[in-house]
């Protein structure tokens, strides 16, 4: 029903209930202005007359009332909010009142009342400027500032806002508590209570990005807010209500004029600290590390200048010279973002501008849309007690990955931090993916910088935990053993996990049997003949495998159970940029030939797991497609032979990690293998092994391949458990 449907309504109601009451007093009308009195009125009870007068007056005043205030608003609904300065109320307040604080242990489901968000999206009314004065002072409780207005503006201009305050679901107050500096906070309390809905903060948002006065700094606001949310700058893991608040950037005035920088590995500095607030004793440990002759060169310490100003640095000791601030950061891969007497700074916000990583050292600081952001893809974390091992940490950072983070930086600040307008909108989206989880983005959306939902990502910008509804794709290379193919595919369809089997059928002169002829099974089974026979085509990222998760399996691999197969998976979500596997190897150092020797006997040690039954992540088909360093792919193609060595040298190089065994198994040689012609019974295939690690280790310029003495196992599965509290039962054994 809109507004003037009933406003008729009510002025409906209201003439019969005065109809009512004159027809209890015996009143009817003689013509418009005058009225008879029926004479049967003296007859009625004094008693009865009193009671019908006090009911006639009751209604009366709510009709009165009612009309007043629908009328009022229907007034102000008709005019959205006008900014203009010259509008703002005077309001006079009481410093004296009751200080309460917050609520500290409010959370979503018991301080902020969703029945008022009926609407199917977020619906935000502001509150009309006003000034709120000391009634005897006459002094101001805040002034309006620039960052605050912008804010205001953004939400008036966005799709959130209404100037109905019966249909919002949040408030923002118009009174400006971004900077605790630079107001009153005993009047700001005061502020608050007196605005007309604000009902102890309920469904209220309040912006603070600067809490806390010296000496102390608090990291939440020193105001009475209630059960008010609170969009804030400084909160830490104390302070911070998960799920019911918002934590926010500090902007700084600084990033209006920054241009944007590019991301590469080509800077010139390794980490660039140009912070000029930090704790003494960070600032004693970063100096150390610059005197230090190995860091004098890839760390750059600057502080203050002279005349004190904020875009410029000046550095001291090998870098004696003034730089440009911030753009001095986009000469750094990594800038230094510490703990300073406030938790939150606006450093972090003009490193990203530079497109140069964070390096955060402040323990417990809870980041700007922590809820949602994945900050693990851009922001290297240590801990304050580990900055005098930063270099040793940062040096051991791959280029790939760095340039990697360097552009989910810059792609982070494109979208959600480039501007004051463009973090309200965020803060806003965030809001209404909570009160309305139905409508939510995914986490890949939020993170992604591809908007292809198709589109391959790297499995080092993965969640910390990669999705298990996804599941994993079966890709089968195979080229005429048809009996243990169609009994592979029997064991795998019945693994829980398995969303799709791929069969690569690799042989040119013959056709795959139909598919009619295969098993029938319950997942999508499809099958794709190559062009020419080549080991490399069980890596070719198809269009087909939709999931981030590949199982690659020779046809012959028939031993595995199905709960091996599935453990194998889980292992892999925990290490999504890992090869997880089951037939491990090692490389050793032969010092009578002085060359890398290929060894296949079993050991603690491991440094390959074959992909001949292996999990792996689908970026790495297209790496090992698309981006294989030297001649290494056509070599394996030539000699059908070491694309698994291949495929372990890539992921290594560009990860530094070793690869993951899962299970004890260890028995992947015939007679359990079906094939009897396995390419491995040549001696000479030993030999091209070992010639393929000293080829690939020459062409990387390193040996990237890491020993490591680690296995998967499930936890309860050698434990005298009964079988009913295990999840894994049926792992094989040596």
């Amino acid at each position: 029903m809109d507004l003037s449907s009933s406003l008729i309504q009510n002025a409906k109601q209201s003439k019969l209930r005065m109809t009512k009451c004159k027809s209890l007093l015996g009143i009817e009308p003689r013509n418009i202005n005058t009225f008879h009195v029926k004479e049967n009125i003296l007859n009625i009870p004094t008693y009865t007359l009193l009671t019908i007068v006090v009911i006639c007056a009751v209604w009366l005043f709510c009709d009165i009332s009612g009309h007043r205030d629908r009328f009022f608003y229907a007034k102000r609904d008709s005019v959205a909010l006008d900014l203009s300065l010259s509008h703002t109320q005077e309001v006079l307040l009481r410093s004296d009142s009751e200080y309460r604080g917050r609520n500290v242990n409010c959370t979503f489901w018991d301080c902020l009342n969703i029945y008022k968000c009926e609407h199917d999206t977020l619906k935000v009314y502001i509150y009309p400027l006003q000034e709120f004065l000391d009634e005897q002072s006459d002094k101001v409780a805040t002034t309006l500032s620039s960052e605050y207005f912008q804010i205001l503006e953004a939400v008036l201009n966005s799709r959130y806002y209404t100037s109905n305050p019966n249909e919002a679901c949040l408030f923002l107050p118009s009174l400006d508590l971004l900077n605790q500096d630079v107001f009153d906070k005993h009047l700001a309390g005061p502020a608050l209570a007196s605005l007309n809905f604000w009902d102890r903060g309920e469904n209220h948002l309040i912006f603070n990005m600067l809490p806390g006065n010296a000496p102390t700094y608090n990291t939440i606001l020193d105001v009475n807010v209630d059960n008010a949310i609170v969009l804030g700058g400084g909160f830490d893991t104390w302070t911070y209500r998960p799920g019911f608040d918002v934590s926010i950037p500090i902007w700084s005035p600084l990033l209006q004029q920054a241009e944007a920088a590019h991301a590469t590995a080509h800077r010139k500095y390794l980490l660039i600290v140009a912070q000029l607030n930090l704790l003494p004793q960070h600032v004693r440990s970063l100096r150390e590390l610059s005197r230090s002759s190995n860091s004098a060169e890839q760390l750059l310490l600057l502080g203050a200048c002279e005349n004190n100003e904020l875009i410029t640095r000046c550095g001291s000791m090998h870098h004696a010279k003034r730089w440009d601030y911030p753009r001095v950061l986009a000469r750094g891969k990594f800038c230094f973002v510490g703990r300073s007497l406030r938790t939150g700074q606006p450093d972090l916000l003009e490193a990203m501008s530079q497109s140069c990583i964070p390096v955060l050292a402040i323990d417990n600081f809870v980041l700007p849309f922590e809820d949602v952001i994945d900050w693990s893809l851009a922001v290297i974390r240590i801990r304050e007690s580990e900055i005098h091992s930063i270099m040793r940490k940062l040096d051991s950072i791959s280029n790939v990955k760095i340039v990697e983070m360097q552009k989910q930086v810059q792609w982070l600040y494109g979208k959600y931090f480039k501007d004051l307008k463009t973090i309200t909108i965020t803060t806003l989206e965030v809001l209404e993916s909570r009160i309305f989880p139905l409508q939510a983005r995914s986490s890949r959306k939020w993170n992604a910088i591809s908007k292809n939902s198709r589109s391959t990502f790297n499995p080092l910008f993965l969640t910390s935990l990669a999705p298990k509804s996804q599941g994993f794709t079966a890709v089968i290379l195979t080229y005429d053993r048809v009996e243990s193919l169609f009994l592979l595919i029997q064991k795998l369809a019945v693994v829980p996990s398995l969303q799709s089997i791929l069969v690569i059928w690799n042989n040119q002169r013959k056709a795959p049997p139909h598919l009619s002829t295969f098993p029938s099974i319950a997942k999508p089974l499809k099958i794709i003949q190559t062009r020419e026979n080549k080991l490399s085509n069980r890596f070719y990222p198809y269009p087909e495998i939709e999931t981030e998760a590949i199982l690659t399996i020779d046809d012959d691999i028939i031993m595995l159970t199905s709960d091996e197969l599935d453990f194998g998976y889980e292992v892999w979500r925990e290490f999504p940029d890992h090869i997880v596997g089951f037939p491990s190897r090692i490389h050793v150092w032969d010092n009578a030939t002085m060359r890398w020797h290929y060894e296949s006997e079993w050991t603690n040690q491991i440094s390959m797991v074959l992909t001949g039954a292996a999990f792996h992540h689908k970026y790495w088909s297209h790496m090992y497609t698309y981006a294989m360093p030297g001649d290494i792919k056509h070599w394996v193609d030539d000699h059908m032979n070491c694309e698994d060595i291949a495929m372990n040298f890539l992921v290594a190089n560009i990860t530094n990690n070793p690869p993951i065994k899962v299970t004890p198994r260890k028995k992947f040689k015939c007679p359990e293998c079906t094939n009897t012609e396995m390419l491995s019974a040549d001696l000479n295939h030993m030999r091209e092994r070992s010639a393929c690690i000293d080829r690939f280790s020459k062409i990387y310029g390193r040996m990237p391949l890491r020993t490591v003495e680690f296995r998967a196992d499930p936890v309860l599965f050698r434990d005298n458990f009964p079988d009913k509290l295990k999840r894994y039962n049926d792992i094989g054994s040596l």
